[in-house]
């Protein structure tokens, strides 16, 4: 399996929740269906934060990591 690419980027290292999870929000509003965000933080709280986001939204947790302090999630608009 390769990994996903993604269509966009959304930069929110430094940013505490909810702000992660506002500015995933208005990216994929940006976006079409099946599209494929990146989202990179390093809040700790965005592993639970995305998970639920996913399960909420409908918009599928297509793979998430963490390394060095960074949790980075691709998320696929629903």
């Amino acid at each position: 399996m390769t990994p996903a690419t993604a269509d966009r980027e959304v930069d929110a290292r430094g940013l505490n929740c909810p702000l992660p999870i506002l500015r995933t929000k208005k990216a994929l509003n940006e976006m079409t269906t099946g599209q494929i965000l990146k989202i990179i933080a390093t809040d700790p709280a965005s592993q639970r934060d995305f998970q639920a986001f996913s399960r909420q939204t409908g918009n599928a947790l297509v793979e998430q990591s963490a390394a060095d302090g960074e949790f980075v999630f691709l998320l696929r608009r629903k």
